[in-house]
């Protein structure tokens, strides 16, 4: 049986994505026209392409800071090759050449190791020619962009300073991903990246969520019993004992059993029966706990027989079952021993005192 974590929010900034794709005062544009360059003549377009600049100056302008950029790159002017990409897109921000200045930019951006600013290039690139040919390519610079914050990369200011390590922006550029893409090969790999990062940031509740997400979202992924196995583990490793609430411990035995039911081939079996062995292990000693307070502290002989059965019937072929059994005995031993008995009862009864009866009383 699945189990559900509750659903957390996305963070704000795939939420301010989402604004930015549909409530931006640029239209959504499926265009991409496909450009050429020549080092002698600059950027060139296919025939009868239109332009999407109503102004002949416009065009004229744009077309003179795409060239402008793309000779600055050449020369290896990486920075202001960016800004005059950068321009284009604001100034000209419905013109032919606005996806190929997101694109390049982006790269440009990439390549300095101004990560968060290419990540944002390629969002707006696909929030805004979500048919590009490059879609793709770019969810893959967007994963890898993503995959190297999260592993301690960091981010450089300007392309030159280098900023603090970020590893929880990483994990938020990975829910960009899904997101964006949710039914592309890289969404499975983001939804584990993102559990794993939230384990390394010691968010456990949220790892739990992505895994589960990652589970019910895509069943049939290669992946899947890899988180079916991280689940389960995730849940382990918020068992503080059996002297603690049992709930994290039954979670991470369900999940164990269920891996071991699903996938009896995998890699992972003598891991999960490990886990599992742990996980009823435990729950065993809970319930000796338990029924150990009853018989000691409270000479409750029944409620003590209830939780040393339970011990057995969570973990029968164990050395704590065999406890539980000679505890058992012991049990029955003090509850026959302060069994009253028949004669003791009827000796009680003839020898007591009778009650003088009074006329009025």
């Amino acid at each position: 049986m699945i189990f559900s974590a509750p659903r957390r929010r996305l963070p704000l900034l795939i939420a301010a994505l989402a604004v930015l794709a549909l409530a931006s005062p640029f239209k959504r544009d499926a265009r991409a026209v496909n450009l050429t360059w020549d080092p002698d003549t600059g950027w060139q377009t296919a025939s009868g392409a239109p332009p999407g600049l109503s102004s002949l100056d416009d065009r004229r302008s744009a077309l003179s800071l795409m060239n402008s950029a793309r000779r600055a790159e050449e020369r290896g002017s990486k920075g202001a090759a960016a800004k005059r990409y950068a321009r284009v897109v604001k100034r000209y921000p419905t013109s032919i050449y606005t996806p190929e200045a997101l694109y390049r930019g982006a790269d440009l951006y990439l390549q300095r190791k101004q990560y968060n600013k290419a990540f944002d290039a390629y969002s707006q690139l696909i929030a805004r020619y979500p048919n590009t040919d490059r879609f793709n390519e770019i969810i893959g610079r967007q994963y890898q962009i993503a995959s190297a914050l999260l592993d301690g990369a960091r981010n450089r200011w300007w392309g030159f300073f280098p900023g603090f390590t970020d590893r929880g922006k990483g994990v938020q550029q990975f829910e960009v991903v899904v997101w964006e893409a949710p039914y592309s090969d890289y969404a499975p790999l983001a939804m584990m990246n993102i559990a794993r990062g939230h384990q390394r940031l010691g968010n456990e509740m949220e790892a739990i969520d992505a895994y589960d997400r990652m589970i019910n979202n895509y069943p049939d992924s290669l992946l899947g019993p890899d988180a079916y196995l991280r689940l389960a583990e995730a849940h382990a490793s918020l068992v503080d004992g059996p002297e603690y609430d049992q709930a994290s411990t039954q979670e991470a035995a369900t999940y164990f059993e269920d891996f071991l039911i699903l996938f009896p081939g995998d890699p992972g079996v003598a891991r999960a029966e490990e886990g599992l062995d742990e996980m009823r292990t435990v729950l065993a000693q809970s319930k000796i706990k338990i029924a150990d307070f009853y018989f000691k502290k409270r000479d409750n002989y029944t409620a003590a027989r209830v939780f040393y059965n339970e011990a057995i019937t969570i973990y029968p072929n164990s050395d704590i079952a065999e406890h539980a059994r000679a505890q058992l005995a012991k049990v029955d031993a003090a509850a026959a021993k302060h069994q009253p008995s028949d004669n003791d009862g009827a000796g009680s009864a003839g020898g007591a005192k009778k009650k003088k009866r009074f006329l009025f009383f």
